[in-house]
């Protein structure tokens, strides 16, 4: 029985030498006869598999709220607070801006996922007057250590009159 040794010198630069062994008028015998015939990267050296996926312990949410946001009441002003305190919240919104009139909503905008403050945040006022002077009033005034940017939001959904 004749023996031949294939494959050992090719991959001897890279890993410790393997070897297929092939037995005359028999079929090829060798645990390494996938790493020497394998998948070869840009660099020469082997790939390794693909990863097979694993699936995510929650399932994905959809990108965008299954609800268009609800159009601000006619007359009403959305007014945009940037640069929020991280610990600021509805409420504590709310109040601050309640110091100048009747606020419909206020919230604070948060990561979906963490439920954490993104720094920033809307308040609609209905009456313009006192938005306008809480926007004056509020720019640039410090609260909970940041200064923080008012002004009116720019891209609103506005009920028809």
């Amino acid at each position: 029985m004749n023996t031949i040794l294939l494959g050992a010198a090719e991959c001897a630069k890279c890993c410790p030498p393997h070897a297929i062994v092939a037995m005359a008028g028999t079929a090829v015998i060798g645990f390494v006869a996938g790493f020497v015939i394998g998948r070869r990267g840009k660099s020469g050296r082997k790939t390794p598999p693909p990863a097979a996926k694993k699936p995510s312990a929650q399932p994905r949410r959809p990108a965008r709220p299954s609800e268009p946001r609800a159009p601000i009441p006619a007359g009403s002003v959305e007014i945009y607070v940037g640069n929020l305190s991280y610990d600021m919240t509805d409420d504590s919104l709310r109040k601050t801006f309640e110091a100048f009139g009747k606020v419909d909503s206020a919230r604070v905008v948060t990561n979906r996922y963490s439920n954490k403050s993104k720094g920033f945040g809307f308040v609609v006022m209905p009456n313009r007057p006192e938005a306008e002077k809480a926007i004056a009033e509020m720019s640039e005034k410090e609260v909970m250590g940041r200064k923080m940017r008012v002004n009116e939001a720019q891209n609103t959904v506005k009920a028809d009159a």
